[in-house]
């Protein structure tokens, strides 16, 4: 049992890190065209090899060590957010089913809710008034949107009766969340987006104000790292938005595995869309919007919900 959970867990994890690698490229050519213009395409055959370039690129760059960081927790926090990024996969079942979780919301929770520390260390560890800047801002902007996260996750988990995510998703079998909560769904997916730290609301990473934000002074396999971090929290927030409002059948055969990934493949592009066609918020706005917009709505909507099953 352990030697199947060893394996299923490495191949999930090299699946993860190919997914994210051509993400990338999807996104520099989603946004290319969406701007009227050419991607990435001088490495080989339409650009396809470019990500492994990037990866090459970086890996390969002389790890810099500024004089003033705090070495140790400098070097670990890349390491603490992308670890993180790969547990929160622990809860995409694989074909033997040894890592599913019976509480998987709280363990989702738990888990995501510690990316703030990888941030503030980051930041901290850096010895830069702007790396600390960036960091402080990105915590700021993380817990508001953690506390409308976890509010919205349990009007799913009402419904479904459970906190598992397989019977949450089994549970959709007749109607899809997403039409029975519409309003819910897409403050889900803005606060999906804010979490993750993506344009519109990439404060974390204001060029203009921050100069890249928390990781200004990282280079090489660190950047590399906090990178692969971001994009994997990407492709697991688009996947958990389909379990959790996108209904379908969970154990993928067939037909239902192709339905599956074109699903999560469609939440994750519109990641990109969404980062294509507007600019970014004021800070301010972006505040806002999380403590006197989707925090009454979310409470709202949980106190209707709560009143109709203690009555029925």
């Amino acid at each position: 049992m352990m030697s199947m959970f060893l394996v299923a867990s490495l191949f999930s994890y090299i699946c993860i890190l190919l997914a994210v690698a051509f993400f990338t490229l999807l996104e520099r050519k989603g946004l290319s065209y969406i701007q009227m213009r050419k991607g990435p395409n001088k490495a080989y055959f339409m650009g396809l090899p470019q990500p492994l370039a990037d990866a090459a690129k970086l890996l390969v760059k002389e790890i810099s060590k500024p004089k003033m960081t705090n070495q140790l927790p400098y070097f670990m926090a890349p390491v603490f957010s992308f670890t993180l990024a790969l547990f929160l996969w622990e809860l995409y079942p694989n074909l033997c089913l040894v890592t599913t979780f019976k509480l998987g919301i709280l363990f989702f929770l738990c888990t995501s809710s510690l990316n703030v520390y990888g941030t503030l260390v980051a930041g901290w560890s850096s010895n830069s008034k702007y790396a600390l800047l960036g960091a402080l801002r990105a915590i700021a902007q993380t817990i508001s949107y953690e506390v409308s996260l976890a509010l919205i996750m349990l009007l799913p988990l009402f419904l479904a009766a459970s906190f598992d995510f397989f019977e949450i998703n089994s549970a959709q079998k007749l109607v899809w969340f997403m039409f029975l909560m519409a309003p819910i769904a897409f403050i889900w997916f803005t606060t999906c987006l804010a979490e993750t730290n993506r344009a519109p609301f990439d404060f974390a990473e204001g060029e203009s104000e921050l100069v890249s934000g928390f990781n200004i002074e990282y280079a090489a396999g660190g950047f590399a790292l906090i990178f692969l971090a971001e994009y994997a929290n990407i492709l697991v927030m688009s996947l958990f938005t389909s379990i959790l409002f996108g209904g379908g059948p969970f154990i993928f055969v067939l037909e239902s595995d192709f339905f599956f990934l074109m699903k999560t493949l469609f939440f994750a592009f519109v990641f990109i869309w969404v980062r294509g066609s507007y600019p970014r918020f004021r800070y301010d706005l972006l505040m806002n919007l999380a403590w006197k917009s989707f925090l009454p709505v979310s409470l709202s909507f949980l106190m209707v919900l709560f009143i109709i099953m203690c009555y029925t």
